[in-house]
């Protein structure tokens, strides 16, 4: 069984500085969200790059594999749709709570959109850092 989910936010950045902050490995702690209580294990390994607009991964999720990519697309100079979708093909333990699995992934990629916009969004001319 596989789930899927997606999650979409505008960023006020161009899709370059989108870019340079998902690329930067150094600042993923900073993308990292919990749910309930407790980071998702996960480990990754690069599939696909088509710089400055996608970049895929592929790995194990806990138990299962997942596959999972952001999705990068100019709106204007100015601004960016970005877009993270995580496939998980549910083994063991996993298979037996999909609902809830699918429920906290969403949550959880729902948080690290908004922690990518956040940041990438206060280090852009005129934002908070600034």
């Amino acid at each position: 069984m596989t789930i899927r989910t997606e999650s979409r936010i505008r960023i006020a950045s161009s899709v370059g500085e989108v870019w340079a902050y998902v690329c930067d490995v150094g600042r993923w702690p900073e993308q990292r969200a919990k749910d309930l209580g407790r980071h998702h294990r996960r480990s990754e390994e690069v599939t696909a790059v088509e710089a400055p607009r996608y970049v895929a991964f592929a790995g194990r999720m806990g138990t299962s594999a997942a596959r999972w990519a952001m999705e990068l697309e100019p709106v204007d100079d100015k601004q960016t749709d970005a877009n993270m979708w995580i496939e998980v093909d549910l083994a063991g333990i996993m298979r037996a709570v999909p609902g809830l699995i699918k429920g906290s992934l969403q949550r959880v990629s729902n948080r690290e959109m908004a922690a990518i916009k956040a940041a990438v969004e206060a280090a852009a001319p005129g934002g908070a850092e600034s």
